[in-house]
């Protein structure tokens, strides 16, 4: 019997870090969960411990993700304080009334009571 069959839930446990980013990242490159960098860090320090990428190109792979990540939280914050300043905007704007004349009272005569015939 193995620990796997002996401790249902180890699995999960004792999963790879690994395994773990690389079903963030793609669960990321479907739009069903946010991209997350230290996945990414993760996958890169893999890919460099087994040669399968070269030092330098996974330092330019992360500067570029490190860079998009920061456009992106540079661009949400733009569009945050956008959205404050609309809202702040929508409360203080008053259209100016338009001054209204004086009306001056005429005086109506009263009509001629008719004569009896």
């Amino acid at each position: 019997m193995t620990l796997l069959e002996t401790l249902p839930g180890i699995a999960n446990v004792l999963r790879s870090p690994v395994a773990d980013a690389l079903n963030n990242v793609i669960r990321a490159a479907a739009r069903l969960s946010e991209f997350n960098v230290a996945d990414a860090e993760e996958l890169v320090r893999y890919a460099t411990r087994r040669s399968l990428m070269a030092q330098e190109e996974g330092d330019r792979l992360l500067a570029e993700v490190h860079a998009a990540q920061q456009k992106r939280l540079d661009r949400a914050a733009d569009r945050e304080k956008a959205q404050r300043a609309k809202a702040r905007g929508k409360t203080k704007t008053v259209r100016p009334v338009k001054a209204v004349k004086a009306v001056k009272k005429v005086k109506v005569k009263k009509a001629a009571k008719a004569k009896k015939r």
